[in-house]
């Protein structure tokens, strides 16, 4: 199987790692951490004008066509920078929700916006009781003539506080676990009766608690079938967590990188301490780990397209299992080789280990898809 990229793929990828080792480096994401928004609008800016936001979009959408791979490209860069903008919440989820259940009517509004980086988005789909159970949605979406009137809580949405518009999912029918009666609702996230209490996550992003009171939504805000939205759902979270693989192996790399450039300046009782067989024992490991996440995300970008919904579950969630075990090797590594500076807030290690350690625990931690492989009858189907 041919893994090399293409053209087009190496100069994407060589455009983004540039556009970031130019303008991306630690002090600079501190910067943008303190800002109002919690990441730098004038980056989001740069992103649009280097056609980032346009990648997983159609041509006849405005957008360049680009693939799961061309989206892995962008986020394995973003993952080695600690991007702090909302790519995954905007492009990725939000993005995907409207390429996947949109009109063609819908998709002329709104994506220009998006695509230019007027416009930021956020998908409040999460919910206290609901853990990782997709279906579990308590928020009420009921008729109101031609349109909605929406009423409930939503948490942990990803850049919900500064976000323009929100994607909300809500229980049209049925009761607060089945599968059918769910139905996705675009709203401005001024609009009355929203408020957002945002605040920031143990890795340096923010995310916001949204409530929801007596929203109005039109009938043109409705994206698909107001009854049978779960399909559409579950495959941009599948394409997210293939994203966020790609996400981990940046930052593992990055993480590796460090700790062995670490190895081989820091010195102990006068000597470099990457001559200590076992610290390179060590290394090594990491580096096994770093590996192996690198091949199940390469196999969760060729599978994040795949029609079949079960074979693609299947590969989405035995690459999970993997980032997050590697994700705690490389990162328990990095930190313990580096010794004190490695959970100092000043050095770039601790965040990354914050990054990947949140990455596992996004849509489903190992242990849960090692369950969910496990009652699909194992990665490789007998």
């Amino acid at each position: 199987m041919d893994f090399d990229l293409s053209e087009e793929q190496s100069l994407l990828k060589d455009s983004v790692e540039r556009l970031l080792a130019d303008r991306y480096d630690f002090e600079a994401r501190k910067r943008h951490g303190r800002g109002p928004h919690g990441y730098a609008r004038e980056m989001w800016q740069a992103y649009a004008e280097q056609g980032l936001l346009a990648v997983p979009f159609a041509e006849e959408d405005g957008g360049i066509g680009g693939g799961p791979v061309e989206t892995m490209i962008v986020m394995e860069a973003f993952g080695g920078a600690l991007v702090l903008e909302p790519y995954l919440a905007t492009v990725v989820l939000a993005g995907g929700l409207i390429r996947h259940a949109a009109s063609a009517e819908q998709r002329a509004a709104w994506l220009p916006g998006l695509i230019g980086g007027e416009t930021t988005y956020a998908f409040a789909h999460t919910e206290r009781q609901a853990r990782y159970d997709l279906a579990d949605v308590g928020v009420s979406a009921r008729r109101d003539g031609e349109g909605w009137i929406l009423e409930g809580e939503k948490s942990l949405v990803l850049h919900g506080d500064s976000a323009d518009r929100l994607i909300v999912s809500a229980r049209t029918a049925g009761s607060r676990r089945d599968a059918n009666g769910l139905g996705l609702f675009v709203v401005e996230a001024n609009a009355p009766g929203v408020s957002r209490r945002g605040y920031p996550t143990q890795d340096g992003q923010r995310a916001a608690e949204v409530s929801l009171s007596s929203v109005r939504v039109g009938p043109d805000d409705v994206l698909g079938s107001p009854e049978g939205a779960l399909p559409a759902i579950e495959r941009v979270v599948d394409e997210a967590i293939a994203a966020l693989c790609a996400e981990a192996v940046g930052a593992m790399d990055r993480m590796h990188r460090l700790t062995v450039e670490y190895l081989k300046t820091r010195k102990q009782f006068g000597t470099p301490i990457g001559t200590f067989q076992v610290l390179q024992h060590r290394a090594a490991d990491m580096f096994i780990a770093l590996e192996q996440a690198r091949s199940m995300a390469f196999l969760a970008t060729m599978m994040a397209g795949e029609e079949d919904a079960r074979e693609r579950t299947r590969a989405i969630s035995g690459a999970k299992v993997q980032i997050g075990r590697s994700g705690r090797i490389v990162g328990q590594g990095a930190v313990q080789l580096h010794g004190g500076v490695g959970v100092t807030m000043e050095y770039s290690v601790g965040h990354y280990f914050k990054r990947v350690t949140m990455i596992d625990a996004l849509f489903g931690d190992a242990d849960h898809h090692l369950a969910r492989v496990a009652r699909l009858g194992g990665l490789i189907a007998a």
